[in-house]
Parts: structure tokens; sequence; C-alpha cells
């Protein structure tokens, strides 16, 4: 149960933004940008680090969604994409996503865990300062949104099927247009 009173039915981050409308706007403008925006990484690459530094964090509602929209992006891979959070060093993805999902999850941490050594090790592997820059401020931003989310105890549903429903929402329409629920 939520530690406050939220909207009946809206599961993580779609009970708060519809708590909150005046902040769902800009939260829900940046992840549009960010994941779904023209870029050199892909729709779900961009899925990948959001729902690897949510696995990360230990954020189920953020993970699961993340990752069901990074499956269905990815031809319904849910197996690769549980691969890739749970052991990214050893999934079957570029050695680029690797460094990059690297510093995702040290930014996860704490930015001040990143390196140079990480930034080099991305940028041998075909990285641009773009993509290096957008996976941090993808971590960053994820961590913000995994301690909105269990930091007030949303309701997060545990049928895997709930999170790939959503998934093709997203995917077809984005998030802009679907996360702000009527009240």
């Amino acid at each position: 149960m939520a530690y406050i009173e939220l909207p009946d039915g809206l599961p993580g981050i779609r009970a708060l933004l519809a708590y909150r409308p005046d902040t769902a706007r800009p939260l829900n403008d940046l992840v549009d940008v960010l994941l779904r925006g023209p870029h050199t990484l892909t729709p779900a690459e961009r899925e990948l680090i959001a729902a690897s530094v949510s696995a990360r964090n230990d954020c189920t509602y953020c993970q699961s969604i993340h990752g069901a929209i990074a499956a269905r992006q990815l031809g319904d891979a849910d197996d690769l994409v549980a691969q890739i959070t749970s052991d990214p060093e050893r999934a079957p993805i570029s050695p680029k996503l690797k460094a990059l999902l690297h510093i995702a999850g040290k930014t996860a941490e704490s930015g001040r865990c990143v390196t140079a050594e990480d930034v080099a090790r991305a940028r041998e592997h075909g990285a641009t300062d773009l993509e290096i820059h957008d996976t941090v401020l993808i971590a960053a931003f994820f961590c913000l949104c995994n301690r909105y989310v269990d930091g007030l105890a949303t309701w997060t549903p545990s049928d895997p099927d709930f999170y790939r429903q959503r998934a093709k929402t997203i995917v077809d329409n984005g998030y802009t247009l679907t996360a702000i629920p009527a009240r």
C-alpha cells in the first residue's frame, strides 16, 4: 500500500504522475526525449540502460516496464533482456553497449564512480560523447524515478503480462501521450 493516497488502479510512476500532473509533464517530456527521441543509440538500447539501472536499484516496477519495452522493441526478447539486466558483460550484445551499461551501473552507484577509464573503454568501442552523456543522464534520471516509485511504495503489479501490454502502448505511442492518465 502506498504511503500517500494515490489514484486507484494505477501502478508505479503512473500513479505518481496522476497525483502531480504539473510535475508529470516535464518528467514525461524528458523520458520521451531520452528514450524515444532521435539518437544514434536505438530506443531498445536506451530502454536497456533504463532497465539495467532499475534492476541495479532493485526497483521492480521500473525494471519490469522498461525491460518489457526493450524486449518488445527487440522482437519479444524477454530472455535476452533478463540476461542483459542480470549480467551485461556476458550477454550477447555489442562491446559498446556493454561499456555504456558499465558506465550506467557506475552512475547508479554514484556519479563519482564513473572513471576516465570507463569513458575511454566506451570510446574505444565507438561510443560518441553524446552517447556517453545520454547514458549518464538516463542512468541518473532512472535513479530519480526508482527512488520516486519505491520511496512512496507505489503499487507494483506482479503479472509479466501487465508490463507486456503496457509496453505495446508505449512502443506504439510514446511516453508523453500515454503516461498522464485522466483523473
